[in-house]
C-alpha cells in the first residue's frame, strides 16, 4: 500500500488507487427515498411509454417504432438500477434489492442470480490477464494473437469487429447467451435463475401475442430491448476497451489499480449521463462498487483528482472501437495495424 495520507481529508496522488479505498466509504450508504424516487422515475415514464406505444399501434406504426426508441433508453436505466441491486448498493436491504433485480432482470432480459455472479468475478478480476474469459470483452495480448494460425486470428477479427460488437452481439447476448447460465452450468441455482426468468419471459411475450398479436413484439419488445442492448454493450466496451486502459499478469496484477486505471471516466451530456445511471463514472464504480449510482457526480465534485482522471470525450471513444490487442511492452491497447507494425 501506498503511503498514508498526513492530512485525512486530502485526495491521493492519482497513482495510490488503495488510499481511495477509505474516502469513498463515506459515499457507499444508499438513501432509500432516493432510490424509491430514482425507480419510480425510471419504471414510471417506461411502462407508460410502453402503454402508449401499444395504443399507438391502431394510429402509426411509425408512432409505435418512435415510442419504442424513445422507451429504450428508459430500460437502459432499469439495467443501472438492476446493476446496482447487484451490488447491493440500491437499498440496504439485501433481499429487497435482489428481488427488485429479479424482476428488473424478466425485463432486461438479463438473469439476475447469473449476472450477479458473472458481474461480481468482472470485479474481481478486471485486468488480469491470466483470469479473463467471464464477464468481459475477451481481449488477446500481441504476442498471443501473433501466435495464432489464420483461421483463428481470423475468427478473432471477425469477434473485435464493430460490426459484431455493437451490431450482431447485443442481439446474441441477451437473446441467446442469457437464456443460460453461461460459465456457472454445473449450478442448480443459476440455471433455476436463468430457467425462471426465461419462463417469465415467455409468458410475458405470450400475454403479448395473445392480446396483440405480433406487432406489439416487432416494433415495441424488440426495438427497444435491441437498442438498449446495444447502448449497454457500448458503454461496457468503452470503459474497459480505451488506450491506455491497464492488463496485468498475477505477478503484478492489483485489484485496486486495475480498478482505477483500467476503467475510464466516460464524459457525457448530462441528459446521457442521467439516462446512463452515472455509469460513465467507471473508475470510481469500480473502485468502490458499493456507492449508488445517484451519488457518483457527488464523487467526482468532491475530487478533482477522480474527475481528471482516463476522462474520455464521446469524439474520442469512438476511436476504441478500433483497439484490440494489448501489447504488453509498450503497455498500449493497439490497433492490428499498429501491432502488425511492431
Amino acid at each position: 500500500m501506498s503511503e498514508q495520507l498526513s492530512n485525512p481529508g486530502q485526495s491521493p496522488a492519482p497513482g495510490s488507487a488503495k488510499d481511495w479505498v477509505k474516502i469513498l466509504a463515506k459515499y457507499r450508504e444508499p438513501n432509500t427515498v432516493r432510490s424509491s424516487f430514482e425507480l419510480a422515475v425510471t419504471l414510471g415514464p417506461f411502462i407508460v411509454l410502453w402503454i402508449a406505444a401499444w395504443w399507438a399501434l391502431d394510429v402509426s406504426y411509425w408512432l409505435t417504432l418512435g415510442l419504442s426508441i424513445v422507451n429504450a433508453a428508459f430500460l437502459l436505466r432499469l439495467f443501472i438500477i438492476q446493476h446496482d441491486c447487484g451490488h447491493g448498493s440500491f437499498y440496504t436491504n439485501r433481499t429487497l434489492s435482489d428481488w427488485l433485480g429479479r424482476v428488473l432482470g424478466v425485463l432486461t432480459l438479463t438473469p439476475y442470480d447469473v449476472w450477479r455472479r458473472t458481474h461480481s468475478i468482472h470485479h474481481s478480476n478486471a485486468g488480469h490477464l491470466d483470469r479473463r474469459g467471464i464477464g468481459d470483452v475477451h481481449t488477446m495480448t500481441v504476442a498471443e494473437y501473433k501466435a495464432l494460425g489464420l483461421w483463428n486470428r481470423a475468427m478473432y477479427r471477425l469477434y473485435r469487429n464493430p460490426v459484431v460488437l455493437f451490431g450482431l452481439g447485443p442481439g446474441y447476448l441477451f437473446f441467446v447467451q442469457n437464456r443460460i447460465p453461461l460459465g456457472l452450468m454445473s449450478s442448480v441455482r443459476y440455471w433455476a435463475s436463468a430457467m425462471g426468468t426465461n419462463a417469465a419471459i415467455l409468458g410475458a411475450l405470450l400475454v403479448m401475442l395473445y392480446f396483440g398479436g405480433l406487432m406489439p413484439i416487432l416494433l415495441i419488445f424488440l426495438p427497444s430491448t435491441l437498442l438498449a442492448a446495444t447502448a449497454g454493450v457500448w458503454l461496457f466496451y468503452v470503459q474497459h476497451q480505451f488506450e491506455t486502459t491497464l492488463w496485468d499478469s498475477e505477478e503484478q496484477w492489483q485489484l485496486h489499480d486495475a480498478a482505477l486505471h483500467g476503467s475510464s471516466h466516460y464524459v457525457l451530456p448530462s441528459a446521457l449521463q442521467w439516462v446512463s445511471g452515472n455509469i460513465g463514472i467507471h473508475h470510481v464504480h469500480h473502485l468502490y462498487s458499493r456507492i449508488p449510482f445517484y451519488r457518483l457526480p457527488e464523487v467526482v465534485r468532491d475530487h478533482a483528482t477522480l474527475s481528471e482522471h482516463n476522462r474520455m470525450t464521446i469524439r474520442e471513444s469512438f476511436a476504441n472501437a478500433r483497439l484490440h490487442l494489448w501489447d504488453e511492452g509498450s503497455r498500449r491497447l493497439l490497433s492490428f495495424r499498429q501491432a502488425n507494425a511492431l
